[in-house]
């Protein structure tokens, strides 16, 4: 995920280099792995629209996938989470805490991205995939802090913060970049769930819980 001023039209100038560069040799299919989300004001989710509109329209035929935070150990999203549970006793509560959400594990998700070529029906259109659990960012950082073997984090509510804050913050209890952080953030105060789940449904895959994702983050982790 690119950060920092410009990234929007930097992420543009790549999806259209990238896609004319697909279309001239001849490539069948792209594969495309953005954000679930209305665009709203969150300039981190417009890109990924934008991304996915460039590719579609100027690139060989697309396969859209949209997911909203992919629970693995290299995720930025689960990594802010584990840290802020981990540093953190007591948490500030900004509103984007109530923010309902719809993760899904790395392994589906590849799962998904591998199989696209050999599912016909996901040819030049979305398909939004997440996992069985929708939940709020406040309700994942409790199961996060069980999963780690520690009480769910008290948190105090300050309704008012606004995302530069919260982006700020972030950067300083984790080990997230703060240009990273901002967008990232930015994209938490829009509910990230699956509407039409019909663009998944020929592949067949059902994705396991977030607890068990976060099972296997834990094991990928102390394997590594």
């Amino acid at each position: 995920m690119g950060g920092g001023a410009g990234f929007a039209e930097r992420e543009r100038v790549g999806a259209l280099n990238f896609a004319q560069m697909a279309k001239r040799e001849g490539i069948g299919r792209v594969i495309y792995l953005g954000g679930l989300g209305e665009e709203g004001e969150s300039e981190h989710l417009r890109s990924r629209h934008q991304t996915a509109r460039v590719l579609a329209e100027e690139g060989p035929p697309l396969t859209y996938f949209r997911a909203a935070m992919v629970v693995g150990a290299g995720s930025e999203s689960y990594r802010a989470l584990r840290y802020l549970v981990g540093r953190l006793p007591v948490m500030i509560a900004p509103s984007w805490l109530r923010t309902d959400t719809q993760p899904i594990g790395v392994d589906a998700t590849i799962e998904y991205l591998r199989r696209a070529p050999e599912v016909p029906e996901s040819e030049g259109r979305e398909v939004q995939i997440g996992g069985p659990d929708v939940l709020s960012y406040s309700e994942m950082l409790d199961r996060m802090a069980i999963a780690m073997g520690k009480r769910p984090r008290r948190k105090l509510p300050v309704p008012l913060i606004t995302p530069s804050l919260s982006s700020l913050w972030l950067g300083l209890v984790t080990p997230v970049d703060t240009k990273v952080a901002r967008p990232l953030v930015e994209g938490l105060t829009t509910a990230t769930v699956v509407t039409d789940p019909t663009g998944a449904e020929p592949f067949g895959i059902v994705p396991e819980s977030f607890d068990e994702a976060l099972r296997r983050a834990f094991a990928e982790e102390e394997g590594g």
